[in-house]
């Protein structure tokens, strides 16, 4: 059978002619299909799932039952376009009240987005023209990576690494990358380092800004997810954040709201209004009653302060388990990634060529699900986001992972 005309058709940035060909098979890819093969190998026997990177619970009840009656009005049946001002009245009290961040208009610094993903995805259209720079921590979430390269530009990755409190060493760049350069990612708490930033380090970032002039992208999407004592902290406190950036407040992870696609961007207005032109392009604007379930969320903070007492609860277990095993875990300060050092081997025994090996194992071996990262160096990322109903089950899980490891010594 001849190959149709349309596998000519593809765009470049895709593949071109080759789109669909590539016989490579991603991470991802591999962790569900080893997940489907541990599971007919062992019909019966649990798989913890640790690598799952969204809330493991519904929303709350009362955002539930927001929508539902909302839903039911008419006058929410239209189009939102570029969002209710509802909603970016209630996210400028949110980022004021939890972040301390005062001042914002919602008519000028704040919008709304069909969650944090598309905000990332839009933004380079709205700056990148071909041979400017977008720079990437890596590890990290690579959206406004990805379609910086779409559109011609280039990304220029700084490894995180512990050394450096898996922060980016920005002073690291050459003045060729920063004076192309149009936009700087960051994402604290990150995924999937857990790592949070400090007060010091977005100053820093601030002043970096200004002197290169290069627009900073924030995405806070575990920053109300904050644990033992510490406040969550928005890039935006920093004085003259707003005059070189922009901060994405997602709801999907703070209230449980993962599917429900909603966020908020707040921060400099000519952003803000770059970022509504194309947005305006791209879609008609989410649900407004899904908006006004999110009016709800933001107005009651106090359930995101109880999903951050669980993680950080899971944390605390987690981190104890693995270390009686030999690894070397820290708690982190926020989000509910867990990112530890994958081992070279078991002694006597199998070697790990990578993280990716070492995770493979885990799966295939021990029925237990995690993500792998070679980036920066070679780590797993566990998530306390497993099913587990209450305290006492979240025990037997914890309790779970440590037997299973227990026929093993890990060498590091």
């Amino acid at each position: 059978m001849s190959e149709s005309f349309i596998q000519e058709m593809f765009a470049e940035r895709i593949g071109g002619s080759n789109f669909g060909k590539d016989t490579v098979i991603y991470k991802f890819e591999k962790i569900k299909r080893a997940k489907d093969a541990a599971r007919k190998a062992h019909p019966g026997v649990e798989i913890i799932d640790l690598g799952v990177g969204e809330p493991d619970e519904m929303a709350d009840v009362g955002i539930v039952g927001k929508l539902t009656e909302e839903a039911a009005r008419p006058e929410n049946r239209g189009y939102s376009d570029n969002g209710i001002q509802e909603f970016k009245v209630a996210a400028a009290k949110y980022i004021e009240k939890v972040y301390g961040v005062k001042g914002l208009n919602p008519e000028t610094e704040i919008i709304h987005g069909i969650g944090s993903k598309p905000v990332l995805a839009m933004l380079p259209a709205v700056f990148i023209n071909p041979g400017d720079i977008t720079i990437m921590p890596v590890p990290n979430y690579p959206v406004l990576g990805t379609l910086t390269r779409w559109f011609g530009g280039q990304v220029v990755n700084l490894p995180i690494t512990p050394e450096n409190e898996f922060l980016p060493d920005i002073e690291s760049l050459d003045e060729e990358t920063c004076r192309r350069a149009k936009l700087l990612y960051l994402n604290y708490p990150n995924n999937p380092t857990g790592a949070s930033a400090t007060r010091e380090f977005f100053e820093k970032v601030v002043r970096f800004a200004k002197e290169k002039n290069i627009i900073i992208v924030h995405d806070a999407a575990y920053a109300g997810l904050a644990f033992d004592g510490e406040k969550p902290l928005s890039f935006l406190s920093v004085e003259g954040a707003r005059d070189v950036g922009v901060e994405l407040f997602s709801l999907s992870k703070a209230f449980n709201m993962t599917g429900w696609r909603l966020a908020a961007v707040a921060g400099n207005e000519l952003i803000i209004k770059g970022f509504g032109a194309v947005k305006d392009n791209n879609d008609s604007g989410q649900f407004a009653a899904i908006q006004k379930a999110g009016i709800y969320a933001l107005e009651h903070p106090e359930i995101t302060e109880k999903i951050s007492e669980k993680y950080s609860r899971r944390h605390n277990m987690l981190v104890s388990a693995l270390n009686e095993v030999g690894f070397n875990a820290r708690k982190p300060k926020g989000s509910f990634y867990l990112y530890v050092k994958a081992p070279k081997g078991i002694k006597g025994g199998r070697r790990f060529d990578n993280a990716e090996d070492f995770s493979q194992y885990l799966i295939t071996e021990k029925l237990i699900s995690t993500v792998p990262w070679d980036d920066a160096g070679s780590y797993v990322r566990f998530s306390v986001t497993f099913i587990a109903n209450g305290i006492e089950e979240e025990k037997r899980v914890i309790d779970e992972i440590r037997e299973r490891f227990l026929d093993v010594e890990f060498e590091f």
